[in-house]
């Protein structure tokens, strides 16, 4: 049996990665029959939570209050100015604009947004949703639903038809780590639930999920949690609620639950959406999670590179957990690169290398094009050493490896 020669592994590997259409399992992209939830636009990408971080490390004497008074407009005119007139834009996030930007036909060299607005203008939601999924080889992506959301909410309580390529998932940190705030939400909603965790809340809460996942076709369940964490803890009303309401339901339901660890909260928050920092995490918590609940799948990404690592040990002993992406700061080539070997080396195939994250429908462009390479980079890397072996490789091989890791049915 002919094999492929080492010195083409990296060419044929990544011409397979790119022609393979892939599925994004967290994003924050939305099917346009729901509307404004559904962020698209050079205005939209370049007023990124990213790079409005960054505009304040390049003019540290800008006022908060007063940035955030002017309009997405104005604020993108001046990031752009500062960051990719006045300076070389090689951060991640800017080299970001500038591949969506290539990719479309705008000129990355331009001095002002104008030419990107006109385009801009001239594209529809839906067509425009056509496009970014074809450059960026994307067939399906699963979004992130928040039913407390009186954006988002009104779409799905006056129901519309949906595009199949938009699957529902049903997030649940802004119900479980406002508690009890969420509480007034909840009755105006009919959910019969109070301040203290009763059985009547308990019930109430389930009665919610329940409902929001039938109303969503939900194929998995996500929180978020704060590096603070801790399962078991009788003494978090937070903790309370995954123990008693998300994972009931989710083994009721037989769907997964996807835990997002590691962010700060609002550490500075003069930058609101931009003040989240990160934390290390707990690993005994999801290793009691995961034993307490073995016969749901759990997909984990954390944070902190540091815990990363951790993670992959962990999901060396549990069947059940399956780490997924590289999230939030660690979406950076050096780190994805890194990760994504180290998982290889600890997990084989076993791992989801990527996922998007996008809050901006055109992001998918530029993380998955930058992803791809890297990745691709490294698969090339692993086989080749596994090439050394005598082991014979073959193009069938590696449609098949990919298409496991990225074809991902939830």
């Amino acid at each position: 049996m002919a094999g492929i020669d080492k010195s083409s592994i990296r060419e044929t590997v990544g011409r397979i990665l790119q022609d393979t259409q892939l599925v994004d399992v967290h994003t924050h992209v939305y099917d346009p029959e729901l509307g404004p939830v559904l962020l698209w636009g050079i205005d939209e990408l370049v007023t990124y939570h990213y790079l409005i971080a960054e505009v304040f490390r390049a003019r540290p004497e800008l006022d908060y209050d007063k940035f955030w008074a002017m309009s997405k407009q104005d604020q993108a005119d001046l990031i752009w100015q500062e960051l990719f007139v006045k300076r070389s834009p090689i951060s991640e996030a800017c080299r970001g604009v500038l591949t969506v930007m290539h990719a479309l036909g705008l000129d990355p060299n331009a001095s002002d947004l104008k030419g990107a607005r006109s385009f801009f203008k001239e594209q529809t939601a839906r067509g425009y949703v056509d496009k970014v999924f074809k450059l960026s080889g994307i067939k399906k992506v699963y979004m992130t639903n928040d039913p407390m959301d009186d954006m988002e909410r009104p779409g799905w309580e006056k129901g519309f038809e949906r595009d199949e390529r938009f699957m529902g998932v049903l997030r649940l940190d802004p119900t479980f780590m406002e508690w009890p705030k969420s509480i007034g939400k909840l009755q105006a909603m009919g959910y019969d639930v109070e301040p203290a965790l009763s059985g009547k809340t308990i019930a109430g809460i389930r009665k919610y999920i329940n409902d929001w996942c039938d109303r969503l076709d939900a194929r998995y369940m996500a929180i978020s949690l704060p590096p603070t964490f801790r399962y078991p803890d009788k003494n978090s009303t937070m903790t309370t609620l995954v123990e008693k309401t998300l994972f009931p339901s989710a083994v009721e339901r037989g769907i997964p639950v996807a835990l997002m660890i590691g962010a700060r909260r609002l550490v500075n928050p003069g930058l609101r959406l931009a003040g989240d920092a990160v934390g290390k995490v707990n690993i005994e918590s999801i290793e009691r999670l995961a034993t307490d609940f073995a016969d749901t799948r759990l997909l984990v990404t954390l944070l902190s590179r540091e815990s990363m690592h951790e993670l992959c040990v962990t999901s060396r002993k549990f069947k059940n957990i399956t780490p997924f992406g590289c999230w939030w700061f660690l979406n950076n080539p050096s780190l994805i690169r890194e990760i994504t070997s180290m998982r290889f080396e600890l997990l084989g195939l076993g791992f989801i290398p990527q996922h998007s994250d996008a809050r901006v429908l055109d992001q998918l462009i530029y993380k998955w094009t930058h992803s791809r390479r890297i990745i691709a980079d490294v698969m090339a890397e692993k086989y080749a050493d596994m090439l050394d072996t005598g082991r014979l490789l073959t193009e069938s091989d590696i449609k098949k490896d990919i298409d496991l890791m990225f074809d991902v049915t939830l």
